[in-house]
């Protein structure tokens, strides 16, 4: 845990109510600190003061470790501040306020593990040749002008947010906000409180109002991603919002009004959870009300093309480099399965790229790629795999890697973890594994 407060009485009081739970934490009291500790550490949940949503200390955190919640501590009442998970409010008891961290803590560990190493492409930028995807983009430009909740299917990686966000540029909501919820990604219980807020009290820990999803989604879109995950009782809850348009924030009484566009996304068959009752019919109706179904990228293989070569000259240009892919190394990277889809694909060209010690990628390069994210590594460590065991050859192939990214990173463990595909805190625990330092 990292404990980032200006507020030295503060920082102190809670560093002996952390200490007393047996909590570990690094403190840091500026920006330059927080910035030494992110790149000496790996951090579950972070805490810091709540000043201007710009501070420069929480946007720092934020930009490095977007998938780690954020605590606010507040000297009054109020809402947590933007950006934030929840609010510790001072005073504050000692229950109230590691009942508070165990549940931010609980949201962490259900978290993505490996955010997108590069933003989010735009539909408006990324090529499509395939006539399977055109149809899609036809379709899609139908539907945003009105206000029909959307459903987006699709196996994972296949672009599911990436269409949600152009459905919300083409809307008349554009000017809106467009809010996310990852449904899979939190338990049940905080799932709904992140959904509809809270008031101040409805739970131990709820020091504040907190407003919800929904809430910041006001005339704007509302995008459920993995909505196939959701429970029971979130579905009933989700199915009288969607009906009537209304709800209530946990532990208030007072029924909210919800001007929102809904789009959801799965790659599950709701079909089969409907006959099975996993799902319920009634919302599966409701949801599906236009549907958007997204082919995999093995199905329209006249799309890989253009998408290596969009995606090799965006990392490029972020990098500061000017590479091309040879004829061999786009020939091969089109053969590729890319079960993980435009994801995997991205994220493989940026390796490529980073990687690269010349101006051309070259089928070499691509083959050496795809053996190191098997786990093979470079062509020494398969030469010497008939003398040793394949254990070590692997664990060989791995220390190889890392020590690789480390130097192309220039010693900076966000970049090389973002250079091997991987989250921050699943590269500390390789490192430690290695002894590298």
């Amino acid at each position: 845990m990292l404990l980032a407060s200006t507020d030295t009485q503060a920082a102190r009081t809670l560093a002996d109510t952390l200490r007393r739970a047996r909590v570990g934490f690094v403190q840091a009291k500026d920006t330059s600190q927080v910035v030494s500790a992110l790149a000496d550490g790996e951090f579950d949940v972070a805490v810091v003061d709540a000043l201007e949503p710009g501070d420069e200390m929480v946007r720092h955190f934020v930009a490095q470790c977007p998938e780690v919640p954020v605590l606010a501590l507040s000297t009054g009442e109020g809402s947590a501040a933007a950006g934030t998970f929840d609010l510790i409010a001072r005073p504050a008891d000692e229950k109230s306020t590691l009942e508070t961290i165990r549940r931010a803590l609980a949201a962490g560990r259900f978290a993505l593990e490996s955010p997108p190493l590069l933003p989010l492409p735009s539909l408006k930028e990324v090529p499509v040749a395939s006539a399977a995807m055109r149809s899609v983009m036809s379709m899609l430009e139908r539907v945003a002008p009105g206000n029909a909740t959307v459903m987006i299917r699709g196996e994972s990686g296949t672009g599911k947010e990436v269409v949600a966000r152009r459905l919300h540029e083409l809307s008349p909501r554009a000017a809106g906000p467009l809010i996310k919820v990852h449904c899979a990604a939190l338990p049940e219980q905080i799932l709904e409180s992140e959904l509809f807020g809270y008031e101040r009290g409805a739970f131990t820990g709820a020091h504040a109002r907190k407003p919800g999803r929904v809430e910041l989604a006001e005339r704007g879109t509302l995008f459920l991603d993995e909505i196939g995950e959701i429970s029971a009782s979130v579905q009933v809850k989700l199915l009288r919002l969607l009906q009537d348009r209304e709800y209530e924030r946990l532990g208030g009484t007072r029924t909210l009004a919800a001007d929102v566009r809904f789009v959801t996304a799965t790659h599950r068959n709701l079909e089969r959870m409907v006959q099975t009752g996993a799902f319920r019919e009634d919302l599966y109706y409701r949801l599906n009300v236009v549907r958007l179904d997204l082919p995999p990228l093995r199905q329209r293989r006249e799309d890989i093309a253009p998408l290596a070569e969009h995606f090799c000259r965006t990392v490029a240009k972020e990098s500061g480099k000017t590479i091309s892919l040879s004829p061999g190394a786009l020939s091969r990277i089109v053969r590729a399965e890319w079960r993980g889809n435009v994801r995997e694909l991205q994220n493989f060209l940026e390796r490529l790229v980073v990687l690269a010690d010349g101006d051309t990628i070259t089928e070499s390069d691509v083959q050496l790629e795809e053996e190191r994210a098997l786990g093979l590594g470079a062509a020494e460590t398969r030469m010497e795999s008939s003398v040793i065991s394949l254990d070590a050859a692997l664990q060989r192939a791995e220390h190889h890697a890392l020590e690789k990214a480390l130097r192309k990173a220039a010693g900076n463990r966000t970049v090389a973890a973002r250079i091997l595909g991987v989250s921050r805190r699943a590269l500390f625990y390789k490192l430690r594994e290695h002894g590298i330092t």
